[in-house]
């Protein structure tokens, strides 16, 4: 039976939810929030170590100024109003992407929550924040050069983001649409991939653990027989 040690999850819906319901796409990233709170009690519940959320990536910066706005307005309300929880609830929060390219205040907060819950070791929770795949390894490469080094898998790995992580086991992308969205493009190689319908203010944890049981029955071959 395959154990699961890292869960990925494209959020994807959220505004499409909120026009559904006759609000705006703001009051559904507003319920996607409540939605990761109850995926993250879940996966500490069943033991899910690690949870890698996309939350802003690098092309979300050609959506309306407004909804950008009001993302990151929630993601540094959020730290502010539960940073003390995160804590004693020992969730580790830590953001993966080009964190000097936000908007100064949410880069301060998110520095903050990294710092104040490094000491957390329940589940690891990372934010995918002004991430695009294409550009981690384009920083890996540079990175790699500055240090006069050979061009190589391991090399390349332990330059991302994600140096530090297993790779993801599972990724789900709720909303209905069947792509990647440059995510995660090397370090899901392997990894079994779940395409749901529902959008993600919808998603609860009973779809999280129906994909957890189809993914413990999936016999993994990594390219043998």
């Amino acid at each position: 039976m395959n154990k699961v040690n890292h869960i990925a999850i494209i959020m994807d819906g959220n505004g499409r939810w909120g026009k559904n319901k006759g609000k705006s796409r703001n009051f559904g990233h507003l319920r996607g929030v409540k939605v990761i709170e109850d995926i993250v009690k879940e996966s500490i519940k069943i033991k899910v170590p690690v949870l890698t959320f996309y939350t802003f990536s690098s092309e979300n910066w050609n959506r309306p100024i407004k909804e950008i706005n009001f993302l990151f307005n929630l993601i540094e309300h959020y730290f502010v109003r539960e940073i003390n929880n995160l804590i004693k609830n020992n969730i580790r929060i830590k953001i993966l992407g080009n964190i000097q390219g936000l908007p100064s205040k949410i880069r301060l907060k998110l520095h903050e929550a990294m710092q104040r819950t490094k000491k957390c070791r329940r589940i690891l929770v990372n934010l995918a924040i002004n991430y695009g795949s294409k550009n981690e390894l384009i920083m890996a490469y540079k990175k790699i050069k500055k240090k006069n080094k050979n061009i190589s898998i391991k090399n390349i790995e332990k330059n991302m983001y994600t140096h530090d992580l297993p790779d993801p086991d599972i990724l789900i992308r709720t909303g209905g649409k069947k792509r990647l969205s440059n995510f995660l493009l090397w370090q899901l190689a392997y990894t079994e991939l779940y395409f749901l319908d529902k959008l993600w203010p919808d998603f609860n944890k009973k779809d999280l653990n129906k994909v957890i049981k189809h993914y413990k029955k999936v016999k993994r071959n990594y390219g043998k027989i």
